[in-house]
């Protein structure tokens, strides 16, 4: 389905919808038609089309905007395989983030996402990508791939999500302490900052190279820790990425805290 963003005539314009508050020609010369888009979010993603009148001549440009992000895969705090495909998106919205195309999943595969449990993607089917066979995740005979278990019911068949989140607007940082939860939101509030998303810390690992070897909490209630470059005491894994230490006690469990700040 195609909406209409802006309608010009040269001399003056009108813009429809919520991205119309966002969007102007760029008119960098009077034959330019180029549109600009500001504050781009994780929503104007998309096919985009140019139609060009001039009496009775028509001209149509598409193009495609792709913007550059990072893949995680994201479960409840009660475990595995409890979202149905709508409340998987829901979940992902909830942390910054939305959820995966299969074609994002499949790239972020080629770059070495290795994940055993299946997740919900945007187009409502459910695979998994695995770069090491081994037998807990469909065998060792199986190549390395994006399993598929193909098109499932949205509203009764239970999956994990794979979220997609890009360049953070703001800055996450973290904040040493012996915080619980509820401390550790306090922290943060009182720096004039919120308690952290878990798509927030991973696109300030991706895109601000955010390197922490200590565990924080997060706003979703996990506790987790972004590594650039592998080392000794921070996991043990000979991969950067970004570690988690789960869904400890809210109460009892003591950790620092990342925050994010739009400053």
């Amino acid at each position: 389905m195609e909406v209409v963003i802006l309608i010009t005539n040269g001399a003056h314009h009108k813009t429809y919808g919520p991205l119309g508050s966002r969007v102007r020609l760029r008119r960098s010369h009077r034959y330019d038609a180029s549109l600009t888009i500001s504050n781009v979010a994780l929503e104007d993603e998309g096919r985009y089309r140019c139609q060009l009148i001039n009496g009775l001549e028509d001209e149509s440009l598409s193009l495609v905007l792709q913007l550059e992000g990072v893949v995680f895969p994201y479960q409840t705090s009660h475990g595995r395989y409890r979202f149905n495909y709508f409340e998987a998106r829901q979940a992902c919205q909830g942390q910054d983030s939305r959820l995966a195309t299969y074609g994002q999943l499949y790239k972020a595969w080629t770059e070495g996402l290795d994940w055993c449990n299946a997740g919900w993607v945007m187009e409502g089917t459910v695979h998994y990508p695995i770069i090491n066979s081994r037998e807990p995740c469909g065998g060792r005979l199986l190549l390395p791939g994006v399993r598929s278990y193909g098109s499932k019911d949205k509203s009764k068949d239970r999956f994990d999500a794979f979220c997609f989140s890009s360049a953070v607007k703001g800055r996450v940082y973290f904040i040493r302490g012996h915080l619980n939860f509820k401390e550790a939101t306090q922290a943060c509030q009182k720096d004039g900052a919120t308690i952290a998303k878990v798509g927030q810390l991973y696109a300030a690992w991706k895109f601000s190279q955010l390197d922490h070897c200590d565990g924080g909490w997060l706003d979703d209630g996990s506790v987790r820790y972004p590594i650039i470059t592998p080392r000794t005491g921070c996991g043990g894994l000979p991969d950067p990425g970004v570690r988690s230490f789960g869904f400890p006690s809210k109460l009892r469990k003591k950790y620092g805290v990342y925050c994010f700040s739009v400053k």
